[in-house]
């Protein structure tokens, strides 16, 4: 099978990333009339270009890997337009349930925290990125290297679904026509995924198409303004604790809790939130009484 040589999207995005960044700050101050928070998309950019430097790393770690498992697919997917396309909802369907499971387990999320951590939400946003998740959450996508899929067009395609998550990361969009709305991820769709308000928790972790939220329970629409950030926001622009204080927290949960070892273990696997003695809040709980609430009204 011939194999294009295909560039490193991401790369080439990169004079796009910075030249939208500049649009997008001086249509804030200048239409929105509000003040730019230019340390925060400071600290946005500083973990961007970290995830770019230690991505030249992991990648060749992950294409030899993926070349590896290669060997043993179940068919050969050739380089053609057909197998693009059933590629773009194989990729998107594996990127939902990574997300999905980013959000429900802890030892996924101190990775993802990262992204959820500003409390600001415009471009600079979708360029805060982990430092620490490419070295294990590739796992995800070796069904698809199994089935068949060539590594490059496996890694080509996770490169199209990030580049198209970036210019959704804005609040100078609002609701796009109601047939793009049903079908593809959206900004007013992934301001709901940043907000920490009780109906927003969990919901629509879509990469390019929206349909796997509404087909799987996880979608909810943007009605109430979204807050952004974390339930607990971490109150730092230091790129290193970004970086790794949910990972230093969740450690310290796991072994520091005076608690068995299979409990101390479940600090890795169970949500966000998860007390072994029962007294954590989960952002499921958040939701349930917000519900409760609305019922009552």
């Amino acid at each position: 099978m011939e194999i294009p040589e295909i560039p490193n999207l991401i790369h080439y995005a990169i004079p796009v990333f910075v030249i939208t960044v500049i649009v997008e700050a001086i249509l804030t101050v200048k239409v929105k009339l509000e003040d730019y928070e230019f340390k925060d998309a400071s600290t946005s950019i500083t973990m961007g270009l970290g995830n770019v430097a230690i991505g030249l790393f992991t990648k060749g770690l992950i294409l030899g890997l993926f070349l590896w498992l290669y060997q043993f697919r179940v068919f050969t997917i050739p380089f053609t337009w057909w197998s693009w396309i059933i590629l773009l909802f194989a990729e998107d369907f594996v990127y939902y349930w990574n997300h999905r499971i980013a959000h429900e387990s802890r030892l996924f999320w101190a990775s993802h925290v990262v992204h959820h951590s500003s409390q600001k939400y415009n471009l600079s946003t979708a360029l805060r990125q982990t430092w620490t998740g490419s070295f294990y959450t590739f796992i995800f996508w070796l069904p698809l290297v199994v089935l068949g899929f060539h590594p490059i067009m496996i890694l080509t395609q996770m490169s199209i679904s990030l580049l198209y998550q970036y210019w959704i990361h804005t609040e100078l969009i609002d609701k796009l026509p109601k047939w793009f709305e049903a079908i593809f991820n959206t900004p007013s769709h992934h301001r709901v995924h940043h907000a920490t308000n009780p109906q927003y928790l969990d919901r629509n972790h879509a990469g390019i198409f929206i349909i796997w939220d509404k087909l799987f329970g996880t979608f909810e629409p943007e009605v109430e303004k979204p807050v952004y950030g974390l339930v607990k926001n971490i109150e730092t622009h230091n790129p290193i604790k970004v970086a790794f204080i949910e990972w230093y927290n969740m450690l310290k949960d796991v072994f520091s809790s005076n608690t068995s070892i299979g409990k101390r273990l479940q600090y890795l696997l169970k949500p966000p939130g998860w007390k072994h003695d029962g007294t954590g809040i989960l952002s499921t709980d958040l939701r349930k009484e917000w519900e409760n609430k609305k019922r009552e009204q």
